[in-house]
């Protein structure tokens, strides 16, 4: 057997922990394979020689791959397609093979998910590495160019919003989310009737002092009234998890300055409260959600 044999099945032999860190980094089944693939190509170019544990350096080169991938998503400003959780893969006829195992039993709910998303991608991977695959913060450093401490603050903003979200009166956020961008896109086009749809029938919009002031209703009731409200709005708004649940916001230099808080019932926004007063939303958690 030549080195290069060899090598090959040293990496068969991690290639299944390799698919679940990057699939619990990018959300995303091609993705995850991408990187992976990507680990090889690099490992086929570098002097291994030295290298006294072969799945730790894969597992960083990993890291690192998928970290220049999250930033380049991020630089792109695209939504990820990752929001939805891969349909089962089929597997031979003797059972699944261990990478297809390996990634249906890395998979995440989709409500943990859409939370990953509104993370800075270093804020991800030392989340991912620290607290899903217990890499230590001296080994997570070097791969998020920062000290020790600074990935351990890193890894710790990340649980908190995960930890928010978890517990948020209503954890279904893929279905808030497309309850959200169902509402965004009807108000841009100024379709009523979608509006309507999306809207519970006792559903209310009411404003504080700060957005009245920027032209909203104070107190908007039913969905007729709220739909005709919104129609033909909201064109520079943008989904947000805004204190663990999905809301919108309106933002000048990613700063927000009016903040909807919503609040869901059978599918439906069934409140909306919108928010400017500038010590209000200094309190309120609020991250985007489309980069």
């Amino acid at each position: 057997m030549d080195d290069r044999d060899w090598l090959a099945e040293r990496f068969e032999e991690h290639r299944a922990h390799l698919l679940a860190v990057a699939y619990r980094m990018l959300g995303v089944p091609g993705e995850a394979d991408d990187a992976v693939q990507e680990v090889w190509l690099r490992l086929g170019r570098a002097d291994t020689s030295g290298v006294e544990n072969l799945g730790g350096w894969l597992t960083t080169v990993v890291a690192r791959v998928c970290l220049d991938m999250l930033r380049s998503r991020a630089a792109r400003r695209e939504e990820p397609l990752g929001v939805h959780v891969p349909e089962p893969i089929a597997g031979r006829e003797d059972g699944l093979d261990p990478e297809h195992e390996a990634l249906l039993a890395a998979s995440i709910g989709p409500a943990l998910l859409v939370v990953l998303e509104t993370l800075a991608p270093a804020e991800r991977v030392a989340f991912v590495l620290h607290d899903v695959f217990a890499v230590p913060f001296d080994e997570i450093a070097p791969i998020v160019g920062r000290s020790s401490a600074a990935a351990r603050q890193l890894a710790s903003r990340a649980r908190r919003r995960v930890q928010g979200a978890a517990t948020a009166p209503d954890a279904d956020l893929v279905g808030q989310r497309a309850v959200v961008d169902a509402f965004l896109a009807a108000s841009r086009e100024g379709d009523f009737a979608a509006l309507l749809a999306l809207l519970d029938p006792d559903v209310v919009l009411r404003a504080d002092r700060a957005a009245v002031a920027l032209g909203a209703s104070e107190e908007v009731r039913g969905a007729p009234a709220v739909a005709g409200y919104f129609s033909g709005r909201a064109r520079h708004a943008r989904p947000a998890l805004v204190d663990g649940a999905v809301g919108i916001v309106v933002a000048r230099d990613e700063r927000p300055f009016l903040v909807l808080r919503c609040s869901f019932a059978h599918g439906k926004l069934a409140r909306i409260e919108a928010v400017a007063d500038a010590e209000r939303l200094g309190q309120l958690d609020v991250a985007f959600i489309d980069g």
